[in-house]
């Protein structure tokens, strides 16, 4: 580690170890033996860049507050915490990254997103679907509340 006060390389030793994000970081306490001064330095798992591609093509980087954003709109008067939506969208994520792909299409991220928000709230889950897919008429809504009914009849 090279020391970022006098440049020396590789004369520090550590101090202090911790692990932060449930062990998939670690901050490190430092001391220059050089110049006797402290520095901190931190550790992450370095992931593959997952990307979407949008319905025209473009592509960008994932982005889990998107993801956070859009459900909280979805869940607004709702009595949902951000805690527990930050925890959908984390698993969300996990569930894109375990798939071992770069890339993924906006669609299929829609549709993860309405499976999570119609095991959090169904209110919720209607709100998302509405916008997400571009709701024109009350037949929608109503082919939406029906499927749900029929989905929960079978849960008994």
């Amino acid at each position: 580690m090279k020391c970022p006060f006098c440049g020396q390389q590789n004369r520090d030793r550590v101090l202090e170890t911790r692990t932060l994000h449930e062990g998939a970081a670690i901050k490190r306490r430092r001391e220059c033996e050089a110049c006797k001064r402290r520095f901190t330095t931190l550790e992450e798992i370095e992931e593959m860049q997952l990307y979407v591609v949008k319905n025209d093509s473009r592509r960008e980087p994932f982005d889990r507050k998107k993801i956070i954003h859009g459900m909280q709109l979805a869940c607004k008067g709702r009595s949902i915490s951000l805690e527990t939506l930050d925890e959908a969208a984390q698993e969300l994520e996990r569930m894109l990254y375990n798939r071992l792909q770069r890339e993924v299409s906006s669609r299929e991220v829609g549709e993860m997103v309405m499976e999570s928000l119609r095991a959090l709230d169904q209110v919720a889950y209607v709100r998302f679907a509405s916008v997400y897919r571009q709701f024109e008429d009350a037949t929608q809504f109503r082919e939406i509340v029906n499927l749900l009914r029929r989905k929960d009849s079978r849960k008994v």
